[in-house]
């Protein structure tokens, strides 16, 4: 085995275990949610084991992120991102900007003029405004925000949003499952 991958390998189980520990869970939790024995996770954490794709995978969906970002493999070939844009079948397009299953998603939106269309699903929405003037949509209420503005809403509360006027709107919307919500930080 060459050395970098040696390295990749001695730098999984540390990353398991701060994966862990940043969501608070004990290594008897962490193993349940990933169906594997504690022992196992134990000497993985601790470099006793050597990690398997049949051990990894179920840690990456416990956790919610990728298998890439779990193993942190080197970068080869193109160190580009390669943003690939969606078209939406009400209107606009959407930019993918994360790629965490089950985790938060990121997306950048361009959304042209369309027609209101409450919908409810479940989840929380962050949006904030990039350009243009949004027009949000929420249970009986309707807002306008500025370039600059945000908002966040339980996505179980009918809503709709797009331009406010005949011009696009520029926005990031952030998306997480059910329960997940946002932590605010001061740091002044």
């Amino acid at each position: 085995m060459d050395a970098d991958t040696a390295a990749t390998l001695a730098a999984i189980g540390p990353r398991l275990r701060r994966l862990r520990t940043g969501r608070g869970l004990t290594l008897e939790a962490a193993s349940g949610l990933a169906g594997l024995s504690t022992s196992t996770l134990s000497r993985i954490e601790t470099g006793r084991r050597q990690p398997t794709l049949d051990v990894l995978l179920p840690l990456a969906r416990a956790y919610a992120v990728s298998l890439d970002d779990l193993i942190a493999a080197p970068q080869t070939g193109d160190p580009r991102v390669h943003l690939e844009a969606r078209r939406l079948l009400a209107g606009g397009v959407a930019v993918p900007l994360t790629r965490h299953p089950g985790g938060v998603q990121v997306f950048k939106h361009v959304l042209g003029p369309r027609d209101p269309g409450l919908t409810t699903h479940e989840g929380h929405a962050w949006i904030y405004v990039l350009a243009g003037r949004l027009r949000l949509l929420l249970g009986d209420a309707e807002h306008l925000l500025d370039p600059g503005e945000n908002v966040e809403f339980d996505a179980r509360t009918p809503h709709w949003f797009g331009p406010a006027d005949q011009l696009s709107v520029e926005i990031l919307h952030l998306f997480g499952p059910e329960g997940q919500r946002p932590i605010t930080r001061d740091v002044s």
